[in-house]
């Protein structure tokens, strides 16, 4: 059961049944909703069943609910991984689940994978926002979201339990698993779910044209809006999330409360050539060092303001790094270089 405010969800029970979005979407009752039987992933089927929910609801099971937190940085890095290992593999067999999984989403059912791709050959990788997506030379597709562990190892090391397996010809394998929740999701280019059709049609934070998206975005944005919800909120900055937003504001010196509407024109360009700064220094590094990648490493960007550093010592002022929850997920600031008596500021005129 999913409790949150004004929503109730019984996740059972679960029946098998195929449909656009997964094999394993369930009946839900849902209080003063309808009775759903098609699922995208939790956030989406939150959203679909009341629009009036928060989005720091949602935002909680996207940014606490799953150990696995990709983000653009490590989207890039397996993505590059990727195409540097696994191109032009050809696929020998895919392994629909060995343990099912109430919160991993398929697109139709996952025993029909290895009709659709096995003996294709693996053209290439793409990532966008939190998404990774294998190319057929068949014309098929395989996309990832956040909550989707991927790993590349050889197959006689796979381990008993996955939500789907790939087997190469070259006696590696592709092994998909879900720690939360999760999608995997094969199709024919027309997929049409709302999370992934906003990550492929964002504006990349590397596109010569994202200084004017951004600044559009913002003075589009309600003033009242925290720093952290105006990142990492309503699909505005696909693959920037509770993770990257957090050395994102650190580089900016802007307190994850801090209303948008207080800062200044040079905060707000400060902000902005943070947020292209920080995650090109991310993705330049292999991603952060609280992710692995597709080998199981974790990327060799150190992270200034996370989980690995709170209650440190600031590297910038020597003050102690804090984390508190906010939003639906925890936040990491330095208070002496992020000051938070500035996110009770009347907005700038």
């Amino acid at each position: 059961m999913i409790a949150m405010p004004g929503l109730l969800i019984m996740t059972g029970p679960w029946r098998s049944e195929s449909s656009v979005y997964g094999i394993r979407s369930a009946s839900l009752s849902v209080s003063a909703g309808p009775t759903l039987s098609r699922t995208e992933n939790c956030a989406g089927l939150i959203t679909a069943c009341c629009s009036s929910v928060p989005e720091r609801a949602i935002s909680t099971i996207r940014q606490e609910g799953s150990k696995i937190m990709l983000e653009l940085p490590e989207v890039l890095t397996l993505v590059r991984q990727l195409n540097e290992s696994v191109k032009n593999r050809r696929i020998r067999k895919v392994w629909p689940p060995t343990k099912a999984h109430k919160f991993c989403w398929y697109n139709g059912e996952p025993e029909e994978y290895d009709k659709a791709l096995s003996g294709s050959r693996i053209a290439g990788a793409e990532g966008f926002g939190t998404f990774a997506e294998l190319i057929f030379d068949n014309g098929r597709k395989l996309c990832v979201n956040d909550g989707v562990n991927l790993r590349l190892m050889p197959a006689g090391k796979v381990p008993g339990n996955y939500q789907l397996m790939m087997e190469l010809d070259d006696g590696q394998a592709l092994v998909f698993t879900v720690a939360m929740y999760g999608g995997i999701f094969e199709h024919d280019g027309s997929y049409d779910n709302h999370y992934y059709l906003a990550s492929r049609n964002s504006t990349s934070p590397f596109a010569q044209d994202f200084p004017a998206y951004y600044l559009r975005l913002f003075s589009e944005s309600k003033p009242t809006l925290s720093a952290k919800a105006f990142l990492a909120t309503e699909q505005r900055f696909p693959g920037i999330g509770n993770g990257t937003l957090q050395d994102i504001l650190f580089e900016a010196g802007i307190h994850p409360k801090r209303k948008i509407g207080t800062l200044e024109q040079w905060e707000r360009d400060k902000l902005l050539q943070a947020v292209m700064k920080v995650l090109n220094d991310m993705t330049k590094h292999g991603g952060r060092d609280t992710e692995k990648d597709l080998f199981g490493v974790f990327g060799g960007y150190k992270t200034k303001m996370s989980k690995n550093t709170a209650g440190t010592n600031c590297g910038q002022c020597g003050g102690t790094i804090l984390k508190e929850n906010y939003l639906g997920g925890s936040v990491y600031f330095c208070p002496e270089c992020q000051h938070q008596d500035l996110a009770g500021q009347h907005p700038v005129m």
